[in-house]
């Protein structure tokens, strides 16, 4: 250290000023030496931040967190399904139940009953369930929200799919309570509205079912006037089946341009579930152009040409034909209603608790050990920051024109700014 003073001091009186010898000076022996100089400092400093460090971790309040785990419900539908299966050649069920399930389903379920989670209307309910506005001294509702939104974490698992929900309290027992509290809220919301796929099948099919049913009305009553004006005409048994498929397939034409048009609003021109709806289409307008042909070749033809046919003959078969299609149409709706209400039943409630909230019997924080190791880590580095910097702060303000600069520094500090 000496060496070190003496060899600063012939620097000084030589006016050698340059900074790349000054710092070659400084070894890390030099360094060392200089922190064992100022060792009672450093130990001091570290000591005293280290019980204050303590001090403050044990007069944080302590925090207990409760976890709720939820498994929320299957978006596929086996009985649906399995039922599709059995239908075979039913083809406008497929495609309605493919409008229903693809173009109203959700791509991530448990997004979504998350977000539910979150939401405002469950918040507040178990904000007044629990007089949290009292608990937490807020003043305003708003407020309260915030404070509990940050006591709260809500989150679906990647992996395995499940939502877990965690509450952190002063009270062990009220973040239990609390935890379990969103459960219950979040099923009384639920209950008023429509959100696994069943459900949406269920409303959407009913809402179908019942125009198609006013619609099968119409057409037997108009059917039932043609009768009674023109009489009950013979129709050959080959035009009879080619008129009843063509209905059926015009269902299924329908019911394909239906979805195509739904899938429009949340889907891009080259998505690949709306160009193979695109494919379906084309297919099912090539097979009932098919159809319509071949009437045409056996002298069947299912559009019966006036040349044939008297007037109310054409009449009575355009009857026909209109009370085919909406009986194809109401027949296929019912059983898709009926096979969405086996499904919603399947599904019971909304989510399963996988695993309730209980009391916990450890704190979550504060983690007072990390607080002090953390704190004394930081203090030491500290310490010895402020020893460099005041060595190197004095070897600087021992050259000529550093001190010249300080003076100056100083003597504006000083002074009084100017008027303008």
């Amino acid at each position: 250290m000496i060496e070190t003073e003496i060899q600063t001091q012939t620097i000084v009186e030589n006016g050698i000023a340059d900074p790349l010898a000054r710092d070659s000076e400084i070894s890390l022996l030099d360094s060392v030496i200089l922190l064992l100089e100022h060792k009672h400092f450093i130990l001091k400093f570290v000591l005293v931040s280290a019980v204050l460090a303590t001090i403050i971790a044990f007069l944080l309040p302590v925090s207990y967190e409760s976890q709720v785990v939820l498994l929320p419900p299957a978006q596929n539908s086996s009985i649906g399904a399995a039922l599709m299966g059995q239908l075979g050649s039913m083809g406008a069920l497929g495609s309605l139940a493919s409008l229903a399930g693809g173009s109203l389903g959700i791509k991530n379920p448990a997004d979504m009953y998350v977000s539910l989670l979150k939401s405002r209307t469950v918040e507040d309910a178990v904000i007044r369930d629990f007089d949290l506005e009292q608990e937490y001294h807020e003043k305003r509702l708003s407020d309260t929200r915030k404070y509990l939104e940050r006591q709260t974490t809500i989150t679906s698992g990647a992996k395995d799919g499940l939502i877990r929900l965690s509450v952190e309290d002063h009270n062990p027992k009220r973040a239990a309570e609390l935890a379990n509290g969103y459960v219950e809220e979040f099923r009384k919301l639920s209950a008023s509205l429509a959100i696994t796929e069943a459900a949406r099948r269920r409303l959407f099919f009913g809402e179908q079912l019942e125009q198609a049913k006013e619609k099968l009305t119409a057409a037997e009553d108009a059917m039932s006037q043609t009768e009674k004006s023109t009489g009950v005409l013979e129709i050959g048994s080959q035009a009879r089946a080619l008129i009843e498929s063509a209905a059926g397939l015009h269902a299924q034409v329908a019911a394909k341009e239906v979805q195509i048009e739904s899938m429009r609003s949340f889907a891009a021109d080259d998505n690949p579930e709306l160009l193979l709806a695109k494919q379906e289409l084309a297919a099912l307008k090539a097979q009932l152009a098919q159809i319509a042909e071949s009437g045409k070749d056996s002298g069947s033809d299912i559009n019966l040409s006036k040349g044939r046919v008297t007037e109310e003959g054409m009449e009575y078969v355009r009857r026909f034909r209109e009370l085919k299609y909406q009986e194809a149409v109401y027949e296929l709706l019912a059983k898709e209603y009926e096979v969405a209400k086996l499904d919603e039943a399947r599904e019971g409630a909304i989510v399963q608790v996988v695993d309730p909230a209980e009391v916990p019997d450890k704190k979550a924080s504060p983690h007072r050990t990390l607080i002090v190791m953390g704190a004394t880590i930081f203090s030491l580095f500290l310490a010895t920051f402020w020893v460099w910097l005041r060595r190197s702060f004095a070897l600087a303000s021992e050259l000529p024109e550093n001190r010249d600069r300080l003076r100056t520094i100083r003597e504006l500090w000083k002074s009084h700014p100017k008027e303008a």
